[in-house]
């Protein structure tokens, strides 16, 4: 590949995702495609270099697609980022709020502003993404329909915003891994590194409590522990898991190791954990001791 190098997303341009991967990697040409399986395979392929993917929202929760397409590709999760994500609320011009009967999005979308749109008395319409609802919507031109999108998207399209930042939680984030063809792992000591690894159960009793043991008895904080069914299979079932630590480092490698014993696992990326994580911890609780009196 020649010139600027090349970032994928999923969406229009206007996206959220689009956002991202500008925010992150602003000297990258950023190309959308129409669907998360057409950016693995754009990856896959050799045509891009990054991928900007969305993998949780703090409340919708996981992208469901995403859990299923890692860890059959060959890609690997070289690091992570937090979006707080702002949804606009947005119609052609001249339309009003009071006039408004519906509002399209991403599923994802309209669900982290599902008490809003109730409290308006709008119709949830699905569309396939965010910024493409933006763009059907100033289509139609039509001031009855509305569209929830980013202001990107809302400059992009020509479309006024009605209402600013109707998502139903202020801690609305959600986030991204950014995936590479290269398994581009952090090294280890360059500050806090997570360790994403897949793995699936072995049919005996007890496998996930054995397996989950090594984690413990090594002093590894697990982030994320996610299951989910392997090809419509009730008895086969497959787990995401997040860990704070490097592979290379003696309590993981143990932990790894009696991973092993009774799972078939896989390391998808060992990448340096975001700054934004710090400030998702919890405060620690303050001990208030007694006076002692004559003090």
């Amino acid at each position: 590949m020649t010139g600027r190098k090349k970032i994928v997303y999923q969406g229009e341009p206007g996206a959220n995702s689009h956002i991202a991967a500008r925010e992150v990697y602003p000297d990258f040409e950023a190309i959308p495609c129409a669907t998360f399986e057409d950016c693995f395979a754009e990856l896959e392929q050799g045509n891009a270099d990054l991928g900007m993917i969305p993998i949780e929202n703090s409340i919708a929760g996981r992208v469901a697609d995403i859990h299923h397409l890692l860890p059959k590709s060959d890609l690997h999760i070289i690091g992570e980022y937090f979006l707080p994500i702002r949804h606009q609320l947005m119609a052609v011009k001249g339309a009003t709020l009071a006039g408004l009967k519906s509002a399209q999005s991403h599923p994802q979308a309209l669900g982290q502003c599902r008490e809003h749109l109730r409290a308006l008395g709008l119709a949830a319409v699905v569309g396939a993404d965010t910024a493409g609802s933006a763009r059907e919507i100033a289509q139609l031109a039509d001031p009855t329909r509305g569209a929830i999108a980013s202001r990107l998207a809302a400059e992009i399209y020509g479309l006024d915003i009605l209402q600013a930042d109707v998502e139903d939680q202020s801690h609305n984030t959600t986030r991204f891994v950014i995936l590479s063809k290269e398994d581009l792992r952090a090294a280890p000591g360059v500050g806090p590194i997570m360790t994403t690894f897949v793995f699936r159960v072995r049919n005996v009793p007890a496998a996930l409590y054995k397996a989950m043991g090594g984690f413990a008895t090594n002093g590894i904080n697990m982030t994320k522990l996610e299951s989910y069914m392997v090809e419509g299979h009730f008895t086969a079932t497959q787990f995401l898991a997040d860990v704070e630590g490097h592979p290379s480092e003696r309590g993981l490698a143990h932990a790894f190791e009696e991973l092993g014993f009774f799972t078939d696992w896989r390391i998808l990326g060992v990448y340096r954990a975001s700054p934004y994580r710090d400030t998702m911890r919890e405060p620690e609780p303050r001990i208030l001791r007694p006076a002692i009196k004559g003090m």
